[in-house]
């Protein structure tokens, strides 16, 4: 069985989101298993460049990971023959590098939101697409085994036609005071700033916009009211900053089909649910709700009948009558995307999460600003190829 390399310069990996999930559990796990598997009997074998500006924890991390190759020098590495760049970094950094690796005829490939504004987005489309090079954006949530469930309930009809779509995401992030011993902040203190790029609503529209026209049906318009609820966090190095950024959304969609959607999203929300994201699906037929890896759902013969009175303790135990779905041999959802990706890349298959679909999550967050600074509903215009 013969073996083909892919070089990849992989640029952000030294950060949470880009070593955990690109580097160890997507690269390194291709690299283990061989490879990607070509329909030629090929293996696609990745070999990852690491890059960054700090050369000690890019020579460290290279180094714990038995990866060979790192380097500090983008530009060394974006004259070199790989074939592949990868961005993991700031948001507001991405557009420029992306830029610079499509003029070096790099394919690319990166994390949302691949932009601050919808003008830079559509710049970035449409570089790649006169550069004639290869473009993908990871839209991980697709691949999760509880979103899989629930497309795979979609595709056998057992909704029956779907009418609404309730999502809950978030989770505390702590303040992060030393003097109050809080733990450290989870979350890097650039998030809470918007000058540069944080906010929720830029994070996660991005998120429901690809989930939403995925799924459920495409987004056709947005209400949103975001808010502030810390106003105050501490950064990595101890000192207090006030948050300029929003914490939270609250988000109505109007879907083709009729659908109405609402996610609630918050870096300021205590947990009692099933998971950090949870979506509730309704239909005529039946109902469903998925966490990050389990669906549980309920036909319209198991729903049970209600009667509203709040003199005696509820009979009904509503946790009972839902049923689990069974999992499947699920792929970890960045890994079985960038394999996806790499299949592409190589010329087997189409790859349709690209710079435009990167495009529609940004524009989509941007009207989700602009609604709440209008408090107004505001249409989401389609955006052409």
């Amino acid at each position: 069985m013969s073996e083909k390399r892919i070089g990849i310069v992989m640029h952000g990996v030294t950060g949470r989101m880009g070593m955990n999930q690109h580097l160890i559990r997507s690269i390194l796990e291709i690299r283990k298993q061989g490879g990607v598997a070509l329909k030629d009997g090929t293996r696609l074998m990745p070999d990852p460049l690491l890059v960054g500006r700090n050369a000690a924890k890019v020579e460290e991390l290279a180094r714990r990971h038995g990866v060979t190759r790192w380097t500090a020098d983008l530009d060394a590495a974006l004259k070199g023959p790989d074939e592949v760049f990868f961005d993991a970094a700031s948001t507001q950094l991405r557009p420029r590098l992306l830029k610079r690796a499509i003029a070096a005829g790099k394919h690319v490939y990166c994390e949302k939101p691949v932009a601050t504004t919808l003008a830079e987005a559509k710049e970035l489309y449409a570089a790649a697409k006169k550069a004639r090079v290869k473009h993908g954006v990871v839209q991980d949530k697709l691949w999760l085994p509880g979103l899989l469930k629930l497309q795979k309930l979609r595709d056998q009809g057992f909704f029956g036609r779907i009418f609404a779509v309730r999502g809950e995401f978030g989770y505390w992030v702590f303040e992060g005071d030393p003097h109050l011993d809080q733990p450290p902040a989870q979350r890097p203190s650039w998030n809470y700033r918007k000058a540069e790029g944080g906010g929720i609503i830029l994070d996660m529209l991005c998120h429901w916009r690809y989930v939403l026209d995925n799924l459920f049906g495409e987004v056709r318009a947005v209400s949103c009211l975001g808010a502030t609820h810390i106003p105050y966090r501490w950064d990595e190095s101890g000192r207090k900053y006030k948050a300029t950024a929003d914490d939270a959304a609250y988000a109505t969609f109007q879907l083709a089909g009729g659908v109405i959607a609402h996610f609630n999203s918050s870096w300021a929300v205590r947990v009692r649910r099933d998971d950090l994201l949870t979506l509730q699906v309704d239909g005529t037929e039946g109902s469903a709700v998925a966490g990050l890896r389990s669906c549980y759902a309920q036909s319209y013969g198991e729903t049970p009948k209600p009667v509203w009175n709040p003199d005696i303790p509820q009979p009904i135990d509503f946790f009972d009558g839902w049923r689990e779905m069974p999992d499947e041999n699920y792929n970890n959802a960045f890994k079985a995307q960038w394999e996806l990706f790499l299949k592409h890349v190589a010329g087997e298959g189409a790859f349709r999460w690209n710079l435009l679909e990167g495009a529609k999550g940004v524009q989509l967050a941007e009207l989700g600003l602009k609604s709440w600074r209008q408090q107004k509903c505001l249409d989401v215009p389609r955006l052409k190829a």
